[in-house]
């Protein structure tokens, strides 16, 4: 007959796995299909905790104001509460509108960490449930912090996800530098499996090493970059600091403009947004 353990042994054995669980992960981690990844540490977040109508935390946080940003978008981007404030229930929500606003025929908002908060290399993270809709083009990026002196494309640029709402299964991401931009920058596209990026929250992240950056969504890596994806003889740009855009665009070369279908306020909800730096 097997002797079974009494209460106090029982807990001894669940203390000691939840030690040996705790040590792996302190050790090593790995995205659900990919390598083995560097130990990281937290050293930057927002929960966007606080009540409703509240603008987003202005030591985090700033605001691009305007239109078009080269990429031929329709609406106006504000730091007006209808576009870009917490919900009460710790998640940020940024707003896109039709309505007419200094030229433009929708609104919506684009904020960003510069000033606030740059950072070479690690992982950067966000959870979001995006809006859907021809012609909505919401995003998720990095862009490289020396972009006013050295122009873009060569302060290089890491979308960690962007989105046509039209295709409301697909995500994409990318690299862009000098000579692989716009269109020719190096992509990649992930489907996924179950459901769409409209219906529930998912996480999208970049790893971001040395000389490799990978891309998951909900712990699945898949894809990754190297300066030797680069087209030939082009430059490798991701060595410095980059800080963090959210937004939700309207229209432009990307997307094209809504179509008749398209309804209005769209939403992206961010639950958090995080980042880690490689563990000393």
């Amino acid at each position: 007959m097997i002797q079974r353990p009494g209460a106090s042994q029982r807990h001894l054995v669940v203390v000691l796995v939840a030690l040996a669980l705790a040590l792996t992960a302190a050790a090593c981690r790995r995205d659900a299909t990919g390598p083995k990844l560097a130990p990281l540490v937290l050293l930057w977040q927002d929960e966007f905790d606080g009540p409703a109508g509240q603008s987003p935390d202005s030591t985090r946080w700033g605001y691009d104001i305007g239109t078009n940003w080269g990429n031929l978008q329709l609406e106006y981007d504000t730091n007006r509460p209808e576009n870009v404030s917490l919900d009460g229930s710790g998640h940020l929500t940024i707003v896109a509108c039709r309505e007419d606003y200094l030229g433009s025929a929708y609104t919506s908002a684009r904020i960003t960490t510069e000033g606030r908060f740059q950072q070479t290399r690690g992982r950067f993270e966000a959870r979001l449930k995006l809006p859907s809709g021809q012609g909505l083009w919401p995003a998720f990026w990095l862009l490289g912090a020396n972009h006013r002196s050295a122009i873009w494309p060569a302060c290089g640029e890491i979308d960690i996800m962007e989105y046509r709402g039209q295709e409301p299964r697909v995500v994409l991401g990318s690299l862009h530098g000098p000579g692989y931009s716009g269109g020719g920058a190096v992509t990649h596209r992930y489907e996924i499996p179950q459901g769409a990026f409209d219906t529930d929250f998912h996480v999208f992240a970049v790893d971001w090493d040395a000389d490799r950056i990978r891309w998951s969504v909900d712990g699945t890596t898949y894809a990754s970059a190297t300066p030797a994806d680069l087209p030939a003889g082009m430059t490798w740009v991701f060595g410095h600091p980059f800080f963090i855009i959210l937004n939700v665009a309207v229209g432009g070369s990307f997307v094209g403009g809504p179509g008749p279908g398209t309804v209005f306020p769209q939403t992206m909800t961010v639950d958090y947004v995080r980042v880690y730096a490689p563990a000393p």
